[in-house]
């Protein structure tokens, strides 16, 4: 025990720590994994991925911390990590959190190496490499103004190191890790050096076993001490876990910083776990309330059993068998001799899969030996095979001469010797015969060696004669193809010129057909001119009604302006501003009348000298078309004959057509089967309702138009009266009759709409009726109720749009309105705003010089804090007599009575720098005690406010003028 009480202190004063400094806008990887043994431990040090680690994991992690408060600070993490090799562990995961308004999202790649020094002595080095972005979540801005700044808000990625090393014994781990030792901005280009997440973290764990008998027999406790030194605080943390075979396993711990925490984990199954983790801060984080982390993992079994932190097989709670794993049905020993067996066991494996090794190596030799011998053995076999066959032809082939030649050297050798053969001659006669066979055999070669040349010679004669062969077919196929270009050349040569005949024909039809639609043209021209010139008089008259309106306006502002002259001397100014406005609008007028006169004789002009150049045109074309004209009387009397003829057949069928036209617009206007005439009569109720239904449409849109001229007024109405100008009063208006006749409008409308929709609908079972009768399914009826209905059903799903947006616009004029109205109610209790300022400050010096002390504690229970806030930063623009900066908030109201009642009690539990602001937007009177210059500065209020009874709703408030 004092050994290692001794290596702990040993270790921690062995540490350096780093100091940074802040950076603005830029979150440093922090991923609060600290109450969990079981699960993505390499978040702690990088090592542990591989450390007492003996299969992998795909797991989910969620924790939200300080969840008393809204838009409690959250952290999602899935990964997939573990022991990949006998000295390999790795990892990968996705995390994001968010912060209030900001959120981190990135990937976590973990990557350990171990090398083993002894049999129980590892050493360990990890990295973790991450990779995220962070910045500011604008949609979790609150702001009564749209804010453009904040789609400028940069977001920043982020590329940071830790790495990490750890030291193992057969009981203990020493390490340490570096927590942001590289973070390095993508955007900026630049390494960050002064980062207060820069930490230096060490650590000391134990695994070991318990022997006792019963529930807790053969379990594993697990103990981790770990330290973060940094620059801004330093944390000291311990975890200490305890694993029961039975597939449970219990957790407590405890941490300077975030306070004490428990943990309970379940095997489901023995691939299946879940874990939950409970913390609960102390001291001053206390009001932030418990965190809360779950994880979900998947256990990935390997088929390897690997050395340094074997895995303890648990039970489950749904199980496929009942064994137990590590419980013995041996008798009980000791712990000293239960260790020795597991050395001795682990030292038996080791040899075991060392000799399995070898002999799978020597298995795989001597296999690839053998299928090597076989090979060239059966290689020689058909070879020698081969060559026996070769011998035997040729000395069938050879056989006669060999005898003859045998028979001649006998005779020679014995002829003038004794009648009887002696041992001599036999050896002789051996030698002779062996020479002869060896001649034979030489002359064999030879002859094999002519034949074989003789074969190559004719085989390279049969293959000049088939290059010459081949070189005569491409020659022949090249005649050949020249021949074929030369009959396509002359083919497309004469259809070129059959095309460019036929093309000649065709502009002259075109050029005559261009010379009738250029007539028609001009007959339009000439009555569009008639229809500009009508509508020049309608524009003439119309700018004289407007003049008179003009004139009426004019004759309105001067009798204003001599209705105001009899006002006080305060309003001169005005009334004078509202003159100057007024000769502004009638100079408008004139010069856009001017403008409008101007423009009309520039319109006249143009139209003049269109037509000139129309009559132009069309005395080019005219000079043209005659030109043409001889030219094509001068063609062959037969090529004027056939045209002759194409026309008057082009004209038959002219007429044919248009018979035929006639006649299916006569079956159309006059169906003769039951279900055309029921057709026809629905189509043309929906059409006479359309009708209505359009002016419906029409007369809504114009009382939408009303009611937003309406809101203008109002708003620019009160805006002059925040400036102290008085504008003439507008004609009285009846609100409650135009709202009925609105609702009256919208009513017709909303039933013309469902009749016509119901009639459509009619129309096309009419329709499906009708194409079911095989007679009736492609006739000229059915195809134009086919057309009929598309178009009929396009028109009303745009007056259903049209009424919809409407309605929309509609609802946010009425908000609006009823805005502006409640502003101009409120604003007439005051003159301007100097002086509701002045009532306000005033209210404000009395209650704080008039309220007295509380005699008796008060709770939060008494404070009426008015609206919710949120912990979400609200950005208000545009508030007089309030510097810009952050202030905390604590408490908003509508109304003055609240808000005094609010001040009275705030004075009376002792806080005699309480103050308010009203926000003219919105209405609403936000009640501070404190202002401050920064964020962080703001935040660091957030966390420091104590338990005072008026602070238990506060919020952010951020001003900008």
């Amino acid at each position: 025990m004092k050994t290692f009480l001794l290596t702990i202190i040993c270790s921690f004063c062995s540490i350096q720590m780093f100091y940074s400094q802040e950076e603005d806008g830029v979150v440093s990887l922090s991923i609060p994994v600290r109450n969990s043994l079981t699960y993505n431990r390499y978040t702690i040090n990088p090592t542990f991925s591989f450390v007492r680690e003996q299969n992998r994991y795909i797991s989910v992690y969620n924790k939200r911390e300080w969840v008393q408060f809204d838009d409690a600070p959250q952290t999602y993490l899935a990964g997939y990590y573990g022991r990949f090799a006998e000295n390999i562990g790795a990892g990968v995961g996705v995390f994001q959190q968010d912060y209030g308004v900001l959120t981190t999202f990135g990937g976590l790649l973990n990557f350990a190496y171990n090398v083993r020094l002894k049999r129980d002595s590892n050493l360990t080095f990890g990295l973790n490499l991450g990779v995220y972005k962070s910045g500011i979540n604008t949609g979790r801005v609150v702001t009564n103004f749209s804010d453009p700044s904040l789609e400028h808000v940069p977001s920043h990625l982020l590329l940071t190191v830790n790495p990490g090393i750890n030291y193992g014994t057969k009981f203990l781990d020493f390490g340490a890790s570096i927590n942001n030792l590289i973070l390095y901005n993508v955007q900026a280009s630049e390494l960050l050096n002064d980062d207060p997440r820069q930490t230096l973290q060490a650590h000391i764990m134990y695994t070991g076993y318990i022997y006792s008998g019963g529930f807790f027999d053969e379990s594993k406790f697990s103990g981790l001490l770990r330290s973060e030194f940094g620059e801004e605080d330093t944390s000291i943390s311990g975890i200490a876990m305890l694993t029961v075979p039975k597939g449970i396993w219990a957790q407590v711990g405890y941490n300077t910083v975030y306070g004490a925490s428990a943990g309970l984990g379940l095997n489901i199954t023995k691939q299946i776990a879940i874990e939950y983790n409970f913390e609960k801060a102390l001291g001053d984080l206390t009001h932030f309330g418990p965190s809360h982390e779950i994880t979900l993992a998947f256990k990935l079994n390997n088929n390897s059993y690997y050395d340094y932190s074997a895995e303890d097989e648990m039970s489950a709670l749904i199980n496929s068998d009942n064994k137990r794993v590590l419980a013995s049905s041996k008798p009980r020993m000791d712990a000293e001799t239960r260790a020795q067996l597991l050395a001795e066991s682990s030292a038996r494996r080791e040899e075991v899969r060392e000799r399995a090794k070898e002999r799978a190596e020597t298995r795989a030799q001597i296999t690839a030996e053998n299928r090597a011998r076989i090979e060239r053995q059966s290689e020689a076999r058909l070879a020698a095979e081969n060559k026996a066959k070769q011998e035997e032809q040729e000395r069938a082939v050879a056989n006669p001469t060999l005898v003859e030649n045998a028979k001649s050297e006998t005779i020679a050798t014995t002829g003038s010797g004794e009648n009887q053969p002696t041992e001599t001659d036999e050896s002789l006669d051996a030698q002779n015969k062996a020479k002869s066979e060896s001649n034979v055999l030489t002359k064999r070669d030879a002859e094999a060696q002519a034949a074989l040349a003789a074969q190559e010679k004719s085989k390279a004669e049969a293959k000049a004669r088939a290059d010459a062969q081949a070189r005569l077919a491409a020659e022949a196929k090249a005649y050949n193809e020249a021949k074929e270009r030369l009959a396509a050349e002359t083919k497309a040569k004469a259809d070129a010129e059959a095309k460019a005949r036929a093309e000649a024909q065709a502009r002259l039809a075109a050029e005559a057909k261009e010379a009738k639609e250029a007539q028609e043209r001009l007959a339009a021209q000439t009555k569009a001119k008639e229809e500009a010139e009508a509508k020049l008089a309608a524009e003439a008259k119309a700018r004289a009604e407007a003049q008179a309106r003009l004139a009426a306006e004019a004759k309105a502002a001067k009798e204003a302006q001599e209705r105001l002259a009899a006002q006080a001397k305060a309003k001169e100014e005005a009334e004078a501003k509202l003159a100057a406005e007024a000769k502004a609008k009638a100079d408008a007028a004139a010069a856009k009348a001017k403008q409008g006169a101007e423009a009309q004789l520039a319109l006249e002009t143009k139209a003049r000298l269109e037509a000139e150049q129309t009559a132009k045109l069309a005395a080019e074309e005219k000079a043209k078309q005659e030109a043409k004209a001889a030219q094509a009387a001068a063609m062959a009397e037969s090529k004027a004959k056939q045209e002759a003829e194409a026309l008057a057949k082009l004209e038959a069928e002219n007429a044919a057509l248009a018979e035929e036209t006639e006649k299916e617009q006569e079956a159309v206007v006059n169906p003769t089967d039951a279900l055309g005439i029921s057709m026809k009569s629905l189509a043309d109720m929906t059409e006479a309702s359309k009708s209505t239904q359009d002016e419906l449409l029409a007369r809504f849109d114009a009382m939408v138009v009303s009611k937003n001229q309406d809101l203008k007024d109002l708003k620019e109405e009160n805006d002059l009266r925040e400036q102290g100008i008085f504008s003439a009063p507008k004609p009285f208006k009846s609100i409650t009759e135009e709202n009925n006749v609105l609702q009256a409008i919208r009513s017709d409308l909303d039933n013309m709409i469902d009749v016509n929709t119901e009639r459509i609908k009619e129309l096309e079972d009419l329709y499906a009726e009708r194409i079911k009768v095989p007679t009736l399914k492609n006739d000229e009826v059915t195809l134009y109720y086919q057309k009929t209905i598309k178009t009929l059903k396009a028109e009303q799903a745009r007056a259903i749009q049209t009424r919809t947006q409407l309605s929309t616009t509609l609802k946010g004029i009425n908000e609006a309105t009823e805005f502006e109205r409640k502003r101009r109610i409120k604003r007439a209790a005051f003159n301007n705003e100097e002086d509701r300022y002045a009532q306000d400050r005033a209210t404000l010096t009395r209650i704080k010089e008039n309220t007295p002390l509380s005699p008796v504690p008060l709770k939060a229970e008494d404070f009426n804090f008015g609206e919710e806030q949120g912990n979400n930063i609200q950005i208000i623009k545009n508030v007089k007599n309030v510097e810009s900066g952050y202030y905390v908030v604590v408490a908003v109201h509508n109304d003055a009575v609240s808000r005094d009642e609010f001040l009275t009690k705030a004075v009376a539990a002792g806080q005699s720098n309480i103050d308010f602001f009203y926000d003219v937007n919105t209405s609403r009177y936000f009640i501070y005690y404190k202002k401050l210059d920064s964020i962080s500065a703001a935040s660091e209020e957030m966390k420091t406010k104590g338990n005072q009874p008026y602070n238990g709703k506060m919020s952010i408030i951020k001003i900008e003028n």
